[in-house]
């Protein structure tokens, strides 16, 4: 990491002692130039990917213009093509800056968010706020395809390592939908741990299911944020593999009322419906 970008994370407010501001604060969203781990992957100006940031916010709440809390689910996608991604603390230090605020209507609490969240990544961020009492998009679902975790594998590596995934030629070209939930990686500033399930489609040669698993294992102790991670195994398994097709889409577990779930493709493509109990 070089010392630029060393003096950028060191802006941070994560890892830090914050003040809890209940008034409404578009100052609190904090940006992080997404070149910086893209950078350390070896990604160029040409990505090899499309994709998006889906992030729900479960604890979303202002008061009316009478007074009276309002209380909302949200969604918010940022393209993955936006100069920075949003910092997730930042995140939710400014939702909870809308708590003790007074909005005419929910159009103007979307108008703000929309407005503030597209200003911070420098891209056009959509959001889309639920009623609590909605029921299908934070229905619990599943993953479709394969689960590796019943594989009966020996490991002993827990520091990321790309050497670890391999390629199975025997079973030829296919066209494959495989999951985990052994997806753990740590906070590239404060070191907490981060799970995930991970979702991964590809059509071209086969991946060995041992050797993926023992892969996505080997980030248990890596620091990085849940962006980068889901780009660099993107980019491993494009490296290695040079697949017709890939997508890879984790869903991270929540934090502070927010969870992270990148996405990223090598064409447009819709994620199936993904959302598991421990979400």
């Amino acid at each position: 990491m070089t010392k630029s970008h060393s003096d950028v994370l060191a802006e941070l407010s994560l890892g830090k002692i914050t003040d809890y501001v209940d008034q409404y604060d578009a100052t609190l969203l904090q940006a992080v130039p997404r070149s910086l781990g893209r950078e350390a992957i070896g990604l160029g100006q040409q990505l090899p990917f499309v994709g998006q940031d889906i992030w729900h916010g479960y604890e979303l709440s202002w008061l009316n213009s009478k007074g009276k809390p309002q209380v909302a689910l949200a969604t918010f996608v940022v393209p993955y093509d936006s100069p920075n991604l949003i910092e997730s603390k930042s995140f939710k230090l400014y939702l909870n800056s809308f708590n003790q605020s007074r909005f005419a209507d929910v159009g103007q609490v979307y108008q703000t968010m929309q407005r503030d969240l597209s200003a911070c990544a420098g891209g056009n961020v959509k959001v889309s706020l639920h009623n609590v009492s909605e029921i299908m998009t934070f229905q619990p679902t599943w993953i479709p395809g394969i689960c590796l975790d019943e594989l009966d594998i020996e490991v002993d590596q827990y520091q990321y390592q790309a050497s670890l995934l391999q390629l199975d030629p025997a079973r030829g070209q296919v066209d494959e939908k495989l999951h985990s939930h052994l997806l753990k990686s740590n906070c590239l500033i404060t070191s907490q741990p981060d799970w995930a399930s991970v979702f991964i489609h590809y059509r071209g040669t086969a991946l060995s299911h041992e050797a993926l698993l023992k892969y996505l294992i080997s980030f248990r102790s890596h620091n990085e944020f849940h962006e980068q991670c889901v780009e660099r195994i993107y980019n491993d398994i494009w490296q290695l593999a040079k697949p017709d097709f890939l997508a890879v889409y984790a869903r991270y577990t929540r934090r502070g009322g927010l969870d992270i779930n990148p996405l990223r493709s090598s064409e447009p493509y819709s994620p199936p419906n993904i959302r598991l109990s421990r979400q």
